[in-house]
């Protein structure tokens, strides 16, 4: 029986003694709790870390760039002052910075690179769909004070909607791709372990991904896009389907773009595919228990793993599913060679059809 020090006395007193007050599962409890948040003190220090390592590094390398950029402009300046010398330094100062506000908010002050109105229905249907999936690239914003209203609860209905289609859209993806990983255990769970198939099922997803939605795409605009290396176009694609959207690489805003509004239409389709591709490479990389690192962080008691709600809420339903796996795994071993697992055997539970 494990003791107890008390401080006043200098005696030892039993852990599940009355008096003490403190029974062992609230000790036990106790130490969950603090070593989660521990944990997660951790964790939040090493992400802030992160943090502080990327902005070292990006102002390595990009604050040189921007001295170089910075000086040609200059000199640029300069250049214009002395061959115009009726033109006061004010007022070009002026004209700059009201042509650099007007280029933020997609209206060009350049007549031989206008690209046309920002607002044809092609062009409004790319910039709602950038709004509600949230990728927002912030090349054309709305200029009127109704439009900013509109966006604001246009984004309050379609944002949640967008992550219910996308995500239904997710839930039809998951039944092919169970459907292939349980034709991977009929095959190969013999040889490997279930996690190592898992593995090999994550790796066999993000393969298709990168293909498809990364590489392929990362070539055609490479070769539609003037100006844009296979680097840039590689970096639009990550940039866009992560809904990072930082907006330096937006397609079809070259000058005399034909077909604007239609290839605006498809990149609009291309982007929406791919962020269903990218929520069900998360899908799947959630499926597996060992990658969950999320639940490391959480306090788990005997009264969450009491209650299935609380585990399913708290990340911690995974380690049943795996227990069943294994369970499986070793079921399917035992069978001869040429008997296979029924489907209902290795299906996991969200994906079987009623």
């Amino acid at each position: 029986m494990h003791d107890q020090l008390s401080m006043a006395t200098g005696h030892y007193v039993p852990l599940d003694d009355s008096r003490s007050g403190a029974p062992r599962a609230h000790v036990r409890r106790c130490l969950c709790l603090r070593r989660s948040t521990c944990l997660l003190l951790l964790g939040t220090c090493l992400y802030v870390a992160w943090l502080a390592a990327g902005a070292a590094v990006f102002s390595f390398l990009e604050q040189p760039a921007e001295d170089r950029l910075r000086s040609q402009l200059n000199e640029r300046i300069s250049q214009f002052l002395e061959d115009n010398q009726c033109v006061p330094e004010s007022a070009l100062e002026d004209l700059i910075t009201e042509v650099v506000l007007a280029n933020n908010r997609g209206v060009s002050a350049s007549k031989n690179i206008s690209t046309g109105s920002n607002w044809s229905f092609g062009q409004s249907f790319f910039f709602s769909a950038t709004v509600v999936t949230t990728i927002g690239y912030g090349h054309v914003t709305p200029l009127s004070e109704g439009g900013k209203i509109f966006c604001v609860v246009f984004a309050l209905i379609g944002i949640p909607l967008t992550l219910v289609i996308l995500s239904a859209f997710v839930e039809k993806l998951m039944v092919p791709s169970t459907m292939f990983l349980q034709w991977l255990n009929s095959r190969l769970g013999h040889l490997y372990q279930p996690f190592n198939i898992r593995l090999f099922h994550l790796a066999a997803v993000v393969v298709l991904i990168a293909c498809l939605f990364f590489l392929v795409p990362a070539a055609i605009f490479n070769r539609l896009e003037p100006g844009w290396s296979f680097l840039d176009s590689l970096y639009y694609c990550f940039i866009s389907l992560t809904t990072v959207g930082l907006g330096d690489y937006v397609p079809g805003d070259r000058p005399g773009q034909q077909y604007r509004p239609l290839y605006k239409v498809a990149i609009t389709g291309y982007l929406l595919v791919g962020l269903v591709m990218m929520m069900w490479l998360l899908t799947v990389f959630a499926e597996i228990p060992q990658l969950n690192f999320g639940i490391w962080f959480l306090h788990q008691s005997d009264e969450t793993t009491a209650d299935p709600e609380k585990m399913r809420l708290s990340g911690a339903s995974a380690g049943p599913k795996y227990t069943q796996q294994m369970e499986n795994h070793v079921k399917a071993t035992s069978r001869p060679a040429e008997e296979t697992p029924s489907p209902e055997e290795t299906t996991p539970v969200h994906a079987r059809q009623k």
